[in-house]
């Protein structure tokens, strides 16, 4: 496994976050918490083991807020034209800080294999100069007509890229108010099938306290964090361009969303 070498203080402290979110609720007396995370583009797979008291590893569920902790680490840690991480393993233990490895350039060994529109997604999400593009990466692209992810939802862009300090960048069309309305109450009107109590620091106003809601919801056919109607309600960031199309076509009226369908978007999002 090879990653970087300095972790930047901004990044220890989301690490030191996600720690505190996975533990939530571990025994009195647990020995060690290992997060494992993997992901291209839209697909996401996570693995939380924890060992108890016992000395004994039994896997746990994956929190939505630690799913959601370790997609902001990985946006963190993006170096423009050299790319991010496509997995990491977080080990925690009572005692000493965590140890972490970082995959950048060799491929994880993926649960499922991601789509070929997800590793195409990678590369648009965080562009690499053509050198530090892996041989294996440039072939799973191969076959990007494929507009949906193995799950059957979509999942949005919640920006279009990052400027060198960090901070997202977004080019899409502006929303007229009457619309920009419509589409927050069927953003915001979606049942919600993945939910926290805490909340992310907002990408835009990093400096404020977290505000960010860490959910998600879903309409059968897209699922969408709390981070898309956040930005459109405070910053008048539009949505991807292709959800606010689906909304449009749907004439942003929400369906009805099975337990099933809920279960599917579910999956797809913590790659289960």
């Amino acid at each position: 496994m090879t990653g970087p070498g300095f972790l930047d203080p901004r990044w220890q402290r989301l690490i030191g976050q996600i720690g505190q979110a996975a533990l939530a609720g571990a025994p009195i007396g647990w020995r060690q918490l290992r997060v494992e995370y993997r992901a291209a583009g839209r697909h996401i797979e996570v693995d939380v083991q924890l060992t108890g008291p016992d000395g004994v590893p039994r896997p746990a569920r994956p929190d939505p807020v630690v799913v959601q902790l370790l997609g902001t680490l990985r946006t963190a840690m993006y170096q423009p034209g050299r790319g991010t991480w496509l997995a990491a393993v977080l080990v925690f233990t009572p005692a000493g800080p965590p140890a972490t490895e970082f995959v950048i350039d060799v491929e994880p060994r993926w649960r499922r294999v991601p789509p070929p529109v997800g590793f195409a997604d990678e590369l648009r999400f965080f562009p690499r100069d053509d050198r530090f593009v892996p041989e294996w990466l440039r072939a799973r692209v191969t076959g990007t007509a494929q507009s949906a992810d193995e799950y059957g939802m979509r999942q949005p862009r919640v920006y279009d890229g990052l400027a060198p300090d960090g901070r997202p960048l977004v080019n899409r069309p502006v929303l007229l108010a009457a619309e920009r309305d419509r589409i927050l109450d069927y953003l915001g009107n979606a049942p919600v099938v993945l939910a926290a109590r805490s909340y992310d620091v907002d990408a835009f106003a990093p400096d404020r306290e977290p505000a960010v809601p860490l959910n998600f919801r879903t309409d059968g056919v897209w699922v969408w964090p709390g981070s898309v109607v956040h930005y459109l309600r405070e910053h008048n960031v539009p949505p991807d361009p292709d959800l606010v199309s689906h909304i449009r076509h749907r004439q942003f009226v929400v369906p009805e969303v099975d337990e099933p369908t809920r279960e599917l978007a579910v999956a797809a999002i913590i790659g289960l």
